[in-house]
């Protein structure tokens, strides 16, 4: 008879919260997936795209609120699912609490890191459409594509590339130029 397998630890939200100071992890049904420190390139594309939605919606005296990582996002109430997208735009104010928001942002982008390809890619984005993001974008520096999800009209995602001007579709009227980018 084969030796029993010992069973996998269950993570909970007190374990990320217990983490050493400076760490990044995210919480997906009871597993720790850690996050390596981001590059330039990837803090250079987060600056940009918090730049221009912020001035979009502080220009238009918007209710919208936008946070960059790391900024905790509780997906679902039984807090199973604690993620820190790069960027989050959130439209309810009630989402929002002084731990993060509790509930899907209304728009969601990651930018993508060698380790974080398979999680951006498949794990979230199912998680996302699961949760009701109404949109979700996957930045990839290497690739230099935008991958556009306009999951509030469950729309085949548009691909696009870093010399776009994009719409964004929770917006009527905001656009990122992509070819204002400069890495």
């Amino acid at each position: 008879m084969a030796p029993a397998l010992a069973p996998e630890k269950t993570y909970t939200i007190d374990d990320i919260y217990n983490l050493p100071d400076g760490s990044r992890a995210e919480l997906i049904d009871g597993q720790i997936y850690y996050m390596a420190p981001p590059t330039r390139k990837h803090q250079e594309i987060l600056s940009f795209l918090h730049a221009a939605i912020y001035n979009h919606i502080t220009e238009n005296k918007g209710e919208c609120k936008v946070s960059p990582a790391p900024f905790a996002v509780f997906l679902f109430a039984d807090n199973s699912k604690y993620l820190e997208p790069d960027i989050s735009v959130i439209c309810d104010k009630d989402k929002l609490d002084d731990q993060g928001c509790k509930g899907a942002p209304d728009w969601i982008i990651e930018i993508v890191s060698p380790g974080s390809r398979p999680m951006d890619y498949y794990t979230k984005l199912a998680l996302y459409r699961s949760a009701s993001v109404r949109e979700y974008w996957i930045v990839d520096p290497m690739k230099q594509t935008i991958l556009v999800y306009d999951m509030e009209h469950d729309s085949a995602p548009a691909i696009y590339s870093f010399a776009d001007n994009i719409k964004v579709n929770i917006y009527d009227d905001l656009w990122i130029d992509f070819r204002k980018l400069t890495l």
